[in-house]
């Protein structure tokens, strides 16, 4: 059987609240009423985050794990997603429950109309070192590339852009998104952009909310402009 929506659930040292998410995200994928998959990436978690991916696996129909030996970063693990999932559509999610599954309900409608949709967070509460350093990644990545899209948080794409759009970015970081939307928004690709919510994390904190994960984000997205 092949899924018509991937459902990518990115976990690194998530024990806490992977379990939660990941049925949350079957549940919606069950309502939504569309052959799905649920694929774990597990990168290379420390904590139980592995042995809670494999029971999950193993209990629920439609999901499995891959497990990273040591930790990729987001980099690797979109590049592992990409690769791996079997679905025509694919999403991704952190399994920290920010993002809450209801989001793919909203998206799927729009995906008649679209070759991707972006999620955008227009009243995300953060302190104020978080919108500093979001207002001049923003500011950096127009004066880099133009124009773009709005994003932050979900994406939902058809996988056939994989075939089409070849992507050369290799970091750890979020630079390979970054990639295949920027190249995808150049094409004749249609992007939709839709508002979406985002709550508190179901535990623990963020592993990429801070400022040396921003700047080797930007660091990788500064190389990836000689390469576009």
């Amino acid at each position: 059987m092949t899924a018509n929506i991937s459902a990518i659930i990115m976990a690194f040292d998530e024990a806490a609240s992977l379990e939660e998410f990941v049925r949350e995200v079957e549940v919606v994928l069950s309502e939504v009423g569309c052959p799905y998959e649920i694929v774990i990436v597990d990168d290379g978690s420390s904590d139980d985050t592995g042995a809670i991916a494999n029971r999950l696996a193993g209990e629920l129909e439609w999901a499995r794990v891959i497990h990273h030996e040591t930790n990729r970063g987001l980099g690797g693990v979109y590049r592992t997603g990409f690769a791996q999932a079997q679905g025509d559509w694919l999403t991704f999610f952190p399994a920290d429950g920010q993002l809450p599954a209801s989001i793919i309900k909203q998206f799927v409608p729009l995906t008649d109309n679209a070759d991707m949709v972006l999620g955008y967070l227009p009243n995300r509460k953060s302190s104020l070192l978080a919108k500093s350093l979001s207002t001049v990644e923003k500011a950096l990545y127009r004066l880099l590339f133009g124009p773009l899209p709005k994003f932050q948080g979900v994406v939902m794409f058809r996988r056939t852009l994989l075939d089409e759009i070849e992507l050369v970015s290799t970091g750890r970081g979020w630079a390979v998104l970054m990639e295949l939307i920027i190249r995808a928004s150049r094409g004749r690709y249609r992007i939709i952009s839709a508002p979406t919510e985002m709550r508190p994390r179901m535990s623990g904190k963020s592993k990429v909310n801070n400022l040396s994960t921003i700047w080797s984000n930007l660091r990788q997205v500064i190389a990836l402009r000689s390469a576009l």
